[in-house]
């Protein structure tokens, strides 16, 4: 069992610890073992974890998208330039 007053910030967890944290605390909501306040607990975290790993996933998307942008804005800059000239 999981005890989340005691988990690091989540902040402060790699990509792949809070998606192994998250997992955890799924498995133990399914076993349906916890008591009511710590069920809530769980859930509270979960939610946090999860909207937190979207947050990144969100801005490596967003990373990506602007090098992909930067590799095909070199030709379409050049023709610009050369029509403005």
């Amino acid at each position: 069992m999981v005890n989340v007053d005691t988990l690091k910030p989540i902040e402060e967890l790699s990509f792949r610890e809070a998606m192994s944290e998250l997992d955890s605390i799924v498995a133990v909501l399914e076993s349906n073992t916890l008591e009511l306040e710590e069920s809530l607990k769980s859930y509270e975290r979960g939610v946090a974890l999860l909207s937190a790993l979207q947050g990144r996933l969100n801005d490596a998307q967003q990373k990506v998208e602007v090098l992909m942008g930067e590799l095909t804005a070199e030709p379409e800059d050049r023709v610009r330039d050369a029509t403005l000239s």
